[in-house]
């Protein structure tokens, strides 16, 4: 029902007193907790709890995953190998005693960092361990859902545990693994520089890269799948230029990358002159591939870049070799609610889409 003046001026002033009270119980409350450290404390011990429950059900899965092998792959040493570090991880974690105080924190801290260290060389592994028993693939669609869901639930593991570590640096620029201005243009820089070094000491040069577009988008991501997946695309695209060139490595064509940013995600474009993709290949280029680089020296995409280099970023060789680049690449981009798409000019060159769907956008944001 309506209220009449009397009582509406009656209940503002009670509020007024109340809220004066109540601000004045805030302010106590609020210097007190100017004590950063205390909610710090605080939230690195509830985002322990969540890792030490979450991390061993998602560790389990994957252990299933690995029984439901068909039987001959399983067996193969290398598999077997990974599959038993899965185990080793699980038992360790489900053995850690709950996490009540910073002491017991900062050992499951270490916990994590071992684990990360134990399990860096996972993904080339499992690529050596499938080339290992190529010919006992019967079904190719049973290894692309093994290897796109483990892959990718490796990658959700990994940022879940990097970015717990993360909390506890005094970064100002981030939120654990959380980049608070990222730029795309400067996260491309760094990985040109990688991607023309390796391409210099392969071919004795490298093409000249010209960014556009967007070039001064910057919106919160989270660049570890950044670190993944562009040093794959930009090794490609330099690689194809190079190939594709031979008689004249002084005079090669750029590679042009285009950033494209809006309300719902972003897009980064990485164009090649590098003569495309074969009308026989292009649809097999986003699958998993064992052969080693020189038996597909023919196809650049088909296979690692430089087989020689084994290490691109800051974690132990991802994908490098064994063709796995592009189809790992196309499973983290969808994994975060984006894709990876290629148009191949046969006779021209390459260009590649990776769409990645912003954090805090119009669209619906993605799920770790």
């Amino acid at each position: 029902k309506a209220l009449s003046v009397p009582s509406l001026l009656l209940r503002s002033t009670s509020s007024m007193q109340g809220f004066s009270e109540l601000a004045r119980e805030r302010s106590k409350t609020v210097t007190s907790f100017y004590n950063q450290s205390a909610i710090d404390a605080s939230a690195e011990k509830s985002s322990a709890k969540y890792l030490h429950k979450e991390l061993p059900v998602r560790i389990a899965h994957r252990i299933k995953g690995f029984r439901s092998l068909p039987f001959i792959i399983g067996c193969n040493p290398t598999i077997l190998q990974v599959h038993e570090l899965y185990i080793r991880a699980y038992h360790m974690l489900v053995d850690f005693p709950p996490i009540k105080d910073q002491d017991v924190e900062a050992r499951f801290c270490k916990l994590v960092q071992q684990l990360l260290d134990d399990h860096k060389d996972v993904v080339t592994m499992l690529a050596q361990g499938f080339r290992e028993c190529r010919k006992h693939v019967q079904d190719e669609t049973i290894l692309r859902n093994f290897l796109d869901t483990t892959l990718c639930s490796r990658l959700g593991i990994r940022m879940l545990a990097t970015h717990h570590l993360a909390l506890h640096e005094d970064n100002p620029d981030f939120v654990g693994i959380i980049c608070r201005r990222l730029s795309p243009k400067k996260i491309i820089e760094k990985w040109v520089d990688f991607a023309r070094r390796l391409c210099e000491h392969q071919y004795g040069n490298a093409p000249r890269v010209r960014i556009n577009g967007h070039v001064a988008a910057r919106f919160p991501f989270i660049p570890l799948p950044l670190d993944y997946v562009l040093p794959e695309l930009l090794k490609n695209a330099m690689r194809a230029t190079m190939e594709s060139h031979l008689d004249t490595p002084y005079n090669v064509p750029d590679v042009v990358v285009t950033i494209a940013n809006n309300d719902i995600d972003f897009v980064i474009r990485i164009s090649d002159r590098g003569g495309g993709i074969p009308h026989n290949i292009v649809d097999k280029v986003m699958d998993y591939h064992f052969s080693t680089a020189e038996e597909s020296a023919q196809d650049p995409r088909m296979s690692n870049l430089f087989n020689n280099i084994t290490n691109s970023g800051n974690q132990s060789s991802p994908m490098h070799g064994f063709g796995f680049g592009l189809p790992t690449s196309r499973a983290y981009a969808e994994y975060l609610g984006g894709s990876l798409s290629i148009q191949s000019m046969q006779g021209i060159g390459t260009d590649v889409y990776l769409r990645l769907r912003h954090i805090d956008g119009k669209g619906e944001s993605f799920r770790v």
